[in-house]
């Protein structure tokens, strides 16, 4: 496309918010990196940052892009989402834009990730929404000055959307250590500076403890962004850092009514698997038990939560495959953790003993010789091709599972499959004769990998 047909989304803030003037733009967001900066500090997998005009909330926003210098040059792709505050939104807001200005230069827009978010049914390209929302737009020269010109941004404002759908965009999304996520919300607005404080609390104490549902409309302007990307984290087993929370009347303003603000970062932590080293041999009882279950009363086994571990009740995906006299009997899974990880385990081994359309139900005769495996599945990794070439090249022999999906046809294999299938081009072949999808290369192809923890027969 040629420069003069390049889809610009100007700056609309500059020199309002910040300054327009791309050298005192770039002394001004220095100034506050430099005196937030924390020697040897990790680089966080998402932050939260406020947005409200700098000389209000850029020392708060400094805190967490700080933490960034340990990403420069490895992230390359930014996850940029926050709130509408002039344009009502059905659903997610995506951007039609090549660029988004701003006095240090452009921003490119990930062109790719925009096209695959505008197949979901909630969310459509609405660059009115975008014209003049300052959220997203404030980030940009921190992400600049941080990360450097040359990352990609993939822009969304979230309307009238769930914080469930936040969280399943961000984790078709979430990528690897190449992709940060940057959550855009100010906390309270307009209350008095001590009111302020005792609301802003509340809502530090939710996000350090991942508690979506305590975080309530007049909390945060992004409250359902911060939800989602809390209920992603709970369901990672993330860690989080509060680095700073304050409110107008302690930076720029009058303390008679004032907008809160805060900084937190988000660290990867224990993969979801870890559950299996510590309580494998719970997880293979409750596959056992909730088949013994399913012969006696005809429904998986009832979870006891007073019981159960921590690591167990905690959301997570499993498979179950049962086998008798060495031959496979049954396997049913889930690919998305959307539940407590017993509870998969126990509904999962339920459905391989009964409810696999490929083999008749269990008989109690064969209860005895009953041999299980349990596979405990990692978050899915979105996967970035150009081709299915590509594709396979990136594949981890022995190690990746893979899902994927094309025309509403999806399919899925476990890493186990590699001992059938060593070739990466059979293995992809196959999966794609197992979604039903024909061979040969499908531009609307998407594939996410992911990494398993198996507990019982064959685990690894």
């Amino acid at each position: 496309m040629s420069e003069s047909s390049t889809r610009v989304r100007p700056a609309a803030v500059a020199g309002m918010f910040y300054p327009a003037d791309a050298e005192a733009l770039r002394a001004e967001v220095r100034a506050y990196l430099d005196a937030a900066k924390v020697a040897g500090a990790p680089a966080p997998k998402a932050v939260v940052v406020p947005h409200a005009g700098y000389r209000y909330s850029a020392e708060i926003a400094a805190k967490a892009y700080a933490r960034l210098a340990a990403a420069k040059g490895w992230v390359r792709r930014v996850i940029l989402i926050g709130p509408t505050h002039r344009v009502a939104v059905a659903g997610f807001a995506l951007s039609n834009a090549e660029t988004f200005d701003t006095p240090l230069g452009p921003v490119k827009v990930d062109a790719v990730a925009t096209e695959r978010l505008a197949r979901r049914p909630d969310a459509t390209p609405m660059d009115l929404a975008h014209a003049q929302e300052h959220a997203l737009e404030v980030q940009l020269p921190f992400l600049i000055e941080t990360l450097g010109p040359d990352i990609e941004i993939v822009p969304i404002l979230a309307g009238q959307v769930s914080a469930e759908a936040v969280a399943s965009l961000l984790d078709d999304e979430w990528g690897g250590p190449e992709t940060l996520i940057v959550v855009s919300s100010d906390l309270s607005h307009y209350l008095s500076y001590d009111d302020c404080i005792t609301l802003d609390t509340v809502t530090q104490q939710a996000i350090e403890t991942l508690s979506p549902e305590k975080i309530d409309r007049p909390q945060a302007c992004g409250r359902l962004p911060i939800a989602g990307l809390l209920m992603c984290a709970k369901r990672r087993g993330m860690t989080v850092e509060t680095l700073d929370v304050r409110n107008s009347g302690d930076t720029a303003g009058p303390r008679g009514q004032v907008v809160g603000y805060g900084a937190w970062a988000f660290f990867d932590g224990p993969e979801v698997h870890s559950a299996v080293e510590s309580h494998g041999a719970e997880i293979l009882d409750l596959a056992r038990a909730s088949i013994r279950h399913g012969l006696e009363h005809g429904t998986p086994l009832p979870i006891d939560y007073e019981t159960l571990p921590m690591e167990l009740a905690d959301i997570g995906a499993s498979f179950v495959t049962i086998y008798t006299r060495g031959h496979m009997r049954g396997c049913i899974g889930s690919s998305r953790a959307t539940r407590a990880l017993a509870e998969d385990v126990v509904a999962n081994a339920y459905a391989a003993a009964f409810n696999d359309p490929r083999f008749p139900a269990l008989d109690p005769e064969e209860l005895d010789g009953l041999q299980i495996t349990v596979s405990v599945l990692s978050p899915l990794e979105p996967m970035s091709f150009k081709n299915e070439r590509d594709l396979v090249n990136q594949l981890e022999i022995g190690e990746d599972g893979l899902v994927i999906s094309d025309h509403g046809q999806r399919a899925l294999f476990l890493p186990q499959v590699w001992g059938q299938l060593p070739d990466p081009v059979v293995f992809v072949g196959q999966l794609k004769i197992k979604a039903g999808l024909p061979m040969g290369e499908s531009p609307t192809l998407k594939a996410w990998r992911f990494r398993v923890e198996s507990v019982g027969r064959d685990a690894r």
